[in-house]
């Protein structure tokens, strides 16, 4: 059992927002918790995608719920949160995984851009942290994780609006952790510096995989450990910031 679970919660839920096709870290973050009981509920904007996801939950647990949508909406988020956090089954985990990652020229950026990359990867994370946190906090309890990437810590050519929201990302969740940890809750960023063996990276970059050899991609059910790992921490050992890349990532 979770050592954020009281002894006396039979069901606990879990919420994963950003949640895509069933071969990404969102579906196999999901399925994790699914494993364990959990009544997981998984959020995404893809209505075609989210529906492989699920399929994937139900034959773990058949309680598992998805729901399409836009997380930078607030009014949308803090009921997605208010419904996954019942008296029957509380919010005990919280996961934030959503994101955009579109490479652009510094020169061909403009304020449109950058805010929109701004909002779909830090602002949302603050609505949807902020919602957990209030739910949560009542019980002192609970866990709470950021998804983040190699660019919250770096920015690459190209890719100057993904690493400005995603470092805006990082320092919310510095904030967070230190403001309601010593509160009760247990809030995380888990930084994924690679490339994650998944439906997008090999639509996008097909030959990738072979190219990079065995365990060269980050699997998402490896990255999905991690996630379980954080969640069964003493709070006596918290950890906030994780690092995960394959064993042959040149970092």
């Amino acid at each position: 059992m979770s050592a954020n679970l009281s002894d006396t919660t039979t069901k606990k839920s879990a919420l994963i927002v950003g949640v895509g096709h069933t071969e990404g870290v969102g579906a196999a973050v999901a399925r994790r918790f699914a494993r364990e009981g959990y009544d997981v509920t998984v959020f995404g904007r893809n209505a075609e995608k989210l529906a492989t996801a699920i399929e994937s939950l139900k034959a773990i647990n058949p309680t598992a719920d998805g729901r399409v949508g836009d997380v930078t909406d607030e009014a949308t988020v803090r009921q997605l949160v208010a419904d996954c956090d019942r008296p029957e089954a509380p919010l005990e985990v919280a996961v934030f995984n959503a994101g955009g990652n579109w490479p652009k020229a510094y020169l061909d950026m403009d304020a449109e851009f950058l805010t929109d990359m701004w909002k779909v990867n830090a602002l949302s994370g603050f609505i949807f942290s902020k919602a957990v946190v209030e739910a949560m906090l009542p019980r002192e309890r609970g866990t709470l994780i950021f998804t983040g990437a190699s660019g919250s810590l770096r920015g690459k050519a190209m890719f100057g609006g993904f690493a400005q929201g995603k470092a805006a990302l990082r320092a919310l969740a510095q904030s967070c952790a230190r403001e309601f940890g010593p509160k009760g809750l247990h809030v995380a960023h888990v930084v994924i510096d690679g490339a994650v063996d998944g439906n997008r990276i090999n639509s996008l970059l097909p030959d990738l995989k072979e190219k990079v050899g065995d365990d060269g991609l980050l699997r998402p059910e490896g990255i999905a450990e991690n996630y379980w790992h954080i969640h069964n921490q003493p709070r006596s050992a918290w950890t906030h910031e994780l690092d995960v890349r394959p064993w042959a990532e040149n970092w």
